[in-house]
């Protein structure tokens, strides 16, 4: 394998770590779970002592202090068998710790980054409402600074957003300043339990069933001043900041989940007979096999140049987007193949490409549409080659 030659030994203990741990635990329980609708706490918490829920986050606030390529190969191999499991921490270690991690002061990087870190707690990010998705600038969600008392009051409502019912520290894009559109967003940490701040049920989705989403009220909902994260409507650059990285742990998922998939079919057609032969010994079925390994194999590289891009300081806004187009896509497409060649199997849950195929149609949504990362890549296409004067 073309491992030990690119991935640094320490890259390489957390990958074999967490594929032992993919092959021993997620896989014997996934079924179960997504049948169930149930979150995977137990699961949450193994993976929580093995430290993947605070890859990234320095040794000095409780995390890994690894970078965003073992974060990644840790995505990648909990996908495998679970898109859900995978999800979770993603939108945890992401969108959830990055920007406390990021702007946070050091009182509140001890008091919601270390336990967050350590698995602990759970955090989860709210920007999209029910109103707006891809259009962060048309966000409803304010929060009025209470002079008089010195605290921030919240009102508006939140959707789809990950991890409730769990997630212990809420991320809030609200706007402070609504005049200046998405110059005027701050973020602000709400707890869970805080007064006015009320979840709703989750969503019964066609993908990820345990991984929970849903409805965030906030009605008069109080923080303290100091729960801003960062400076004042410098909202919008900081949590884009953090999608772009995002971006590469979902394409993780989604490599991931396609080698699950692709897994599956190979040692299925080796072993499915039809017409006096394994139907893997059938072009039909074998260039499917050869076309879905070729796919998962170039987006890997992708993914894993584009990390090496951001530990150099280099910029990657464009790449991470390209990458997380093509994966989502072709994570759709692998499963698409992998149902296939499994035939009526294939719509089986207990042969599990089922279920694959449901949740892979959220990683073209989730982080970014693939319609919103072609917008991105084009802009910067455009901007690169302008008409010469």
């Amino acid at each position: 394998m073309y491992d030990k030659y690119f991935l640094t030994e320490e890259e390489m203990m957390i990958k074999e770590l967490a594929h032992k741990f993919s092959d021993d635990v997620v896989a014997k329980t996934v079924r179960e779970l997504d049948a169930k609708h149930l979150f995977p706490e137990d699961e949450l918490r193994q993976c929580a002592e093995m430290m993947f829920l605070g890859v990234e986050i320095p040794e000095e606030y409780g995390g890994a202090g690894m970078n965003s390529l073992a974060h990644c190969l840790v995505m990648e191999e909990l996908a495998r068998h679970s898109s859900s499991l995978a999800s979770i921490i993603d939108a945890h270690s992401g969108l959830g710790t990055q920007p406390i991690l990021k702007a946070g002061t050091e009182e509140q990087k001890q008091k919601f980054l270390v336990p967050a870190a350590q698995g602990k707690e759970l955090c989860a990010f709210a920007l999209t409402e029910p109103q707006s998705g891809s259009d962060s600038a048309a966000i409803k969600t304010s929060a009025v600074l209470d002079e008089k008392t010195g605290e921030w009051v919240i009102n508006g409502t939140k959707a789809f957003i990950t991890n409730i019912h769990y997630a212990k520290t809420y991320v809030v894009a609200c706007m402070t300043a609504p005049e200046l559109g998405t110059k005027g967003i701050s973020c602000i940490i709400v707890p869970d339990g805080t007064p006015g701040f009320t979840i709703g049920k989750p969503e019964e989705k066609m993908s990820n069933h345990s991984s929970y989403s849903g409805e965030l009220s906030f009605m008069d909902c109080r923080v303290p001043k100091d729960n801003l994260l960062g400076e004042i409507n410098r909202g919008f650059p900081l949590f884009m900041k953090c999608v772009d990285e995002g971006r590469l742990a979902i394409s993780a998922v989604a490599i991931g989940m396609a080698q699950g998939v692709l897994e599956r079919a190979a040692r299925y057609s080796q072993t499915r007979v039809a017409f006096g032969k394994a139907i893997c010994k059938n072009q039909g079925v074998s260039f499917k096999l050869a076309e879905m390994a070729s796919e998962i194999e170039a987006c890997r590289m992708m993914l894993y140049h584009v990390c090496r891009m951001k530990e150099a300081g280099v910029p990657f806004a464009k790449e991470a987007a390209m990458i997380k187009m093509l994966s989502s896509e072709m994570c759709v497409g692998v499963c698409d193949k992998g149902v296939q060649i499994l035939g009526g199997y294939g719509l089986c849950n207990e042969y599990d490409v089922e279920r694959m195929y449901r949740d892979a149609k959220l990683l073209t949504i989730g982080e970014g549409t693939s319609e919103i990362c072609r917008m991105i890549i084009s802009g910067y296409v455009l901007k690169e080659h302008e008409p010469v004067q």
